[in-house]
């Protein structure tokens, strides 16, 4: 009877064994499959159309909520000669704030339905170096030189409004030698940026496209123009600074708001030239 009861025990230990074993097995694998790592869902996160296959994502910055605030009296200015004036001059050194404002801006009065469209544009000229040939089609090539307001309209709108009104032509980004035969027309905000880089005859093209009701922002720094002869800009802010209508807002290099480091380099690089 004792080796009886003594098998039976050994049984039931030797089961209940193999059921523990069991148990620890599926405690291990469902452990084992909970730390593989979940596809991440982030609205931050933006299929780009890139040749490169080893970059198919990109940070969008989230959309701001809160409407345009001046960082100081001169944006304040700005800001203030863009609403109340048809054709607005914004020039001065880097980091002022130049192309924010004016994109930030561009970008309310299309949600808000004041304008029907936004047009974008620059020359085509690279700062010191070539850059060869660009592959794809003309809006892959103009693309790079046009990044600075696609995150500022990405910040503004939201990228995927952003890219539904590139699509619908509500955005438009083009060279300056594409606006050639173009009327500028009403409930349409243009900005020219990196105008230091036009000649006289590209401005006076440029100028020449507005139409009725059509609101305008040039934008620039006479000091690093990257082409050879007369600037456009200079010239035109000459010419046309005392027509009603008309603001030319400078910028100094106290009102840089990107960086003290920035202030402080473009001092060496200016202020000790002088």
């Amino acid at each position: 009877m004792a080796r009886r009861n003594h098998a039976r025990r050994s049984n039931s230990y030797s089961g209940n064994s193999h059921s523990n074993f069991a148990d620890e097995g599926i405690q291990k694998s469902s452990r084992h499959k909970s730390s593989r790592k979940q596809p991440r869902i982030d609205d931050n996160i933006v299929d780009l159309k890139s040749r490169s296959k080893q970059v198919e994502t990109a940070y969008s910055p989230p959309r701001s909520a809160q409407p345009l605030r001046a960082k100081n009296q001169a944006q304040q200015d700005y800001i203030t000669a863009i609403n109340q004036h048809a054709l607005t001059f914004g020039i001065g050194p880097a980091g002022t704030g130049k192309s924010y404002c004016a994109g930030a801006l561009a970008a309310e009065a299309l949600e808000s339905g004041r304008i029907e469209r936004i047009i974008l544009t620059r020359p085509a000229v690279e700062s010191g170096e070539s850059l060869g040939f660009l592959p794809g089609d003309l809006d892959e090539k103009f693309s790079v030189y046009i990044d600075a307001f696609r995150d500022i309209l990405n910040e503004r709108l939201g990228a995927g409004t952003v890219d539904y009104c590139l699509r619908h032509g509500r955005i438009v980004a083009a060279p300056l030698a594409y606006m050639r035969g173009k009327t500028f027309n009403s409930k349409t905000f243009v900005i020219l940026d990196e105008a230091q880089n036009t000649s006289v005859a590209q401005m006076k093209m440029f100028l020449t496209r507005i139409g009725e009701d059509c609101k305008v922002v040039i934008n620039g720094d006479v000091n690093q123009s990257d082409i050879r002869g007369p600037n456009g800009l200079a010239d035109a802010v000459a010419r046309l600074s005392d027509l009603p209508n008309v603001y030319v807002h400078e910028f100094a290099r106290d009102d840089i708001v990107r960086s003290g480091l920035v202030r402080d380099i473009i001092d060496r690089y200016e202020v000790d030239a002088e």
